[in-house]
């Protein structure tokens, strides 16, 4: 809960207490106090709907003070020491009994659907974002009803930034549609998650970018996902030098809100599952869309937004027209990553676009043409065991498709490989989404590692593995206890064999990723541990 929030709590428990036992005296101090107490948080911080209990308890309290107030000012003629009767402590332990079941709905919602804040970014610049709106007037948008139109997409750029302590927070999402899709994906109604759009994040909006040229990265969220939802990392990797440019997808995103106000919903489930099938599994009769047959699936469309992707950061390398990233972008030094659908749509598109040179894949299956054709590029893949897969309740086919066909794509082994077992993280531990309730845990959405702990070992190998390919950097890499990392190297650039020492530590051969005992923080990159 955020200060105001509590402080208005407060004024509530203690306004309750002075009704049950002490009404006329607590009057004067607490019934305009409570009215005070709301405006002021309304104000300040803002209203928001798991505020409601209280807000409603507030104007209960003061309605009632202000009658037994008149009340008492009419008698005080009349009134005359009482004497004890039997039976009078009931009605305060009554009404004790009652505010107490009251307060505990009132504490309880908006903990429950928190204004969270994200960690601060560990590396040494600050974060900007800006959000961009790009047409690709030389694709058609074939997932929608009207063949004759373009594709869109809406982009959010995080980039390295001068440091102001002192500068406003951007909003983590900006869209009441976003809110509205992600409660559908969760199956809650949907006034669920609108709270998100009064967290804060480590942002700062249009802020004067850092000196130098810096590597990009595109990222892909999952279905029915949103360009923020995995900000934790995203803001990481700015603040250690990246620029990372997230894509709302239009008919796979949760909701895409254009400018001027058009929203794009994303496509029904079924449909969605089904084109995506096809580029996993190909079926002889394809799916078909708007009287449109997808022989090759969903992916390949996702895929192409990528190197046009690539295209528009490039102009914005040479002419932004905020005045922010002009010379700031190399996309020379480009990757990609991406979860869930996302991650699935990374290694082909690795594959497609030259300029790509690394790509990192988070939980996600592979399309049959990646398992057959592996990755060009080096790359990462971040998931988990299928007994951690079991106890969140995926299938045995699921299982199956997505440990088999990771592992393939790594084993073929065109360029240097990565596979990062995380046992005990479920599938949204990869995204934001565990800090947004703490219901998302309760309910079994969440893996026994803990987000914190899961969002530290995510970002810790994103940023050694593309400091490795894009930077030219020799980052140590930590152990986290019951973490497997395995590599199969192709370059010099790659791990190679190491032993440890007589202290307990590992050799590292120049350009090398390595491995240190848990615990231990890597020698030469700021921030890490």
């Amino acid at each position: 809960m955020r200060p105001f929030e509590i402080g208005l709590v407060v004024a509530e428990a203690l306004a309750c207490l002075g009704l049950a036992f002490r009404p006329v005296r607590v009057s004067a101090v607490f019934a305009p106090a409570i009215p005070v107490a709301v405006v002021a948080q309304v104000l300040v911080e803002g209203a928001r709907w798991p505020m409601a209990p209280a807000y409603a308890l507030a104007a209960a309290l003061t309605g009632l003070w202000a009658r037994r107030a008149v009340t008492t000012v009419r008698a005080l003629p009349r009134l005359r020491p009482a004497r004890p009767r039997a039976g009078t402590v009931l009605g305060p332990v009554a009404m004790v009994v009652v505010m107490v079941v009251v307060m505990v709905v009132v504490v309880a919602v908006p903990l429950l659907l928190p204004v969270f804040r994200f960690p601060r970014p560990t590396g040494p610049h600050g974060v900007g974002t800006l959000t961009y709106h790009w047409t690709d007037h030389s694709r058609r948008e074939i997932l929608g009803p009207d063949p004759r139109a373009p594709r869109e997409l809406m982009a959010q750029i995080w980039y390295p930034a001068q440091a102001d302590p002192s500068a406003p927070r951007a909003s983590y999402v900006q869209d009441g549609p976003i809110t509205d899709g992600i409660a559908r994906l969760l199956g809650a109604p949907g006034v669920t998650f609108q709270h998100l759009r009064q967290v804060r994040t480590n942002a700062v909006a249009d802020a004067p970018a850092a000196p130098g040229r810096h590597p990009v990265l595109v990222f892909l969220t999952g279905a029915q996902g949103f360009r923020q939802s995995n900000t934790f990392q995203a803001e990481e990797l700015a603040s250690h030098g990246y620029v990372v440019a997230a894509l709302d997808q239009p008919y796979t995103a949760a909701a895409v809100t254009f400018p001027g106000g058009r929203t794009v919903q994303a496509l029904p489930r079924d449909r969605m599952s089904a084109l995506i099938e096809q580029s996993l599994t190909p079926a002889a009769t394809p799916p078909v869309l708007h009287g449109r047959a997808f022989p090759e699936g969903l992916i390949p469309h996702l895929a192409r937004d990528v190197p046009f992707a690539l295209d528009r950061l490039r102009d914005l390398d040479r002419a932004d027209p905020r005045r922010v990233l002009t010379g700031r972008l190399d996309v020379a030094r480009a990757g990609v990553f991406g979860v869930s659908l996302g991650g699935i749509v990374a290694p082909l598109a690795a594959n497609l676009e030259p300029r790509l040179r690394a790509g990192l894949v988070m939980d996600a299956r592979m399309t049959a043409d990646v398992v057959r054709d592996g990755m060009r590029t080096p790359a990462m893949w971040l998931t988990r065991d299928a007994a951690t897969m079991r106890r969140e309740g995926w299938d045995e086919a699921e299982i199956e498709q997505h440990q088999t066909t990771m592992r393939a794509v790594y084993e073929k082994r065109p360029a240097d490989g990565y596979f990062i077992t995380m046992p005990d993280t479920f599938h949204l531990d990869y995204t934001d989404a565990t800090a947004w309730s703490p219901l998302i845990g309760m309910l079994g959405f969440s893996g026994p590692i803990g987000a914190e702990r899961a969002h530290t070992i995510i970002n810790a190998y994103t940023l050694a593995f593309f400091d490795t390919y894009l930077k030219d950097a020799h980052p140590a890499l930590p152990v986290f206890s019951g973490v497997r990392a395995e590599a199969t190297p192709t370059s010099s650039r790659a791990p190679a064999p190491t032993a440890p020492d007589n202290r307990g530590r590992t050799s590292r051969p120049a350009g090398a990723l390595v491995t240190l005992p848990a615990g231990e923080k890597p020698r030469g990159h700021e921030g890490w541990g």
